[in-house]
């Protein structure tokens, strides 16, 4: 396998997760980036406005390549043979790690998260990752820097001051050192509060941990118990309100008949003959 890597490796990387199939391991190590990376740009929170670079179009790598590594997720990709082979260069002498202007207010951040999280790392470590120096770590530690109540711990991958890879080798060193300098029969620390390993992690790179809690038979049985005396209290009481439903009284039409009956001849004597009832009145008022 070749050790070249594209020119452009987190371009590359925004363009194969966005358009391909390939899994986050072979994105990752064809680019030469950290899974983490990998799964934090399939999530948009790295490479955050960076453009996809088709590795394809410029030459870097085939369409059958790509198409291989969809089908076994096994299979590692392979850089596409140069075309034009390039003049090595002379490496340069190692200068101090470059640091955006616009990402410069966030070291502090990232120093208070390295010190806290791997108090085992060397200053000169934190300087290589982060590009600050020494009196800025040693003021944070002492909490005597100026900004120190506004200072919040955050992650410096997260915040694209390093890469993953990197962290990860300097954590290494740190603890090779640390167990090389222990002295005999000392009780090794206890890695509290250390991050999980990937594998454990990230969905698809190795089983998960067990987090449901364990309870023993007693406590299955008293709960399954528990279950069905409210399943037989709640059948008892839906039977006491169908019991306790009263008896609806419809009116009898038949029997109210007769009294509408009655009360229309009456009403019907009085109003039919208005004539008839005029001349009753006028021989009353004779005889008086």
């Amino acid at each position: 396998m070749s050790d070249r890597k594209p020119l452009m490796p987190k371009a590359t990387a925004v363009w194969l997760v966005d358009n391909t199939a390939l899994t986050f391991e072979q994105i990752a190590e064809l680019c030469g980036l950290h899974t983490l990376e990998v799964k934090g740009i399939a999530d948009g929170d790295v490479a955050q406005g960076i453009k996809g670079m088709d590795p394809v179009t410029s030459g870097q790598l085939t369409r059958d390549e790509i198409e291989r590594g969809e089908k076994n997720d096994g299979h590692k990709l392979r850089m596409a043979e140069q075309k034009v082979i390039l003049p090595q260069t002379a490496t340069r002498k190692k200068r101090p790690r470059y640091t955006p202007v616009s990402r410069r207010h966030d070291r502090p951040n990232a120093v208070l998260w390295l010190l806290r999280q791997h108090p085992e790392l060397k200053d000169s470590q934190i300087v290589r990752l982060v590009g600050t120096t020494k009196p800025t770590i040693t003021q944070i530690r002492e909490r005597t820097h100026w900004n120190t109540s506004n200072l919040v711990p955050q992650d410096p991958v997260t915040l694209g001051l390093c890469k993953q890879l990197d962290l990860d080798a300097e954590v290494l060193k740190a603890a090779k050192r640390a167990a090389a300098n222990r002295p005999a029969g000392a009780p090794i620390p206890d890695p509290g509060g250390a991050l999980l390993p990937a594998s454990e992690t990230v969905p698809g790179l190795g089983p998960k941990p067990d987090l449901t809690p364990q309870r023993s038979e007693a406590e299955e049985d008293a709960e399954m118990f528990a279950r069905l005396q409210q399943l037989s209290s709640g059948d008892e009481e839906d039977d006491d309100t169908s019991d306790e439903q009263p008896d609806v009284v419809f009116p009898d039409p038949v029997a109210e008949a007769p009294v509408e009956a009655e009360a229309e001849p009456v009403a019907a004597d009085a109003t039919s003959d208005p004539v008839a009832a005029a001349d009753e009145t006028g021989e009353d008022d004779q005889k008086g």
